[in-house]
């Protein structure tokens, strides 16, 4: 059976600013490059910043736009949260754990980068929590839901 990557591309307003952020803050490793766009490694993954024609406005909370990764070990998550730290990047919601004491208990924070994409880490208690866990309603939590 063949591996898949997953592949996502993301409006930016600043191709350098978008390099420090992602390659020198994140880790990430830098691609192909052109005038408009750049294409980043980011854990096996390609992410291409791509950008924008228009004035990129900061998002409103973390609904309903953000990306990120999910860490199956929270060695790494907490790793990339130091990492973060040490590297000056932006928080939007510094380290924390949502929905304590549940079956989808997770260490989660959130960073935003210089176009004001909002990217999200987190580590679930229970692996079951990332794609199970269905008896259960919660997808974000309801103040931000709003």
């Amino acid at each position: 059976m063949s591996q898949a990557i997953f592949h996502l591309a993301f409006p930016v307003n600043d191709l350098e600013a978008t390099k420090r952020f992602y390659v020198e803050g994140l880790g990430c490793t830098l691609g192909r490059e052109s005038s408009t766009a750049v294409t980043l490694e980011l854990k096996s993954h390609q992410l291409v910043a791509r950008l924008a024609k228009q004035g990129l406005e900061p998002q409103k909370g973390i609904y309903p736009r953000h990306f990120g990764l999910v860490f199956t070990s929270e060695e790494d998550w907490q790793a990339l949260a130091d990492r973060a730290k040490a590297k000056g990047l932006r928080f939007y919601q510094h380290p924390r754990r949502r929905f304590l004491g549940t079956r989808i208990e997770h260490a989660t924070f959130f960073l935003e980068d210089p176009a004001h994409n909002l990217l999200e880490f987190k580590h679930y208690k229970y692996d079951t929590a990332i794609f199970g866990e269905r008896q259960l309603a919660e997808v974000g939590d309801m103040e931000e839901d709003e």
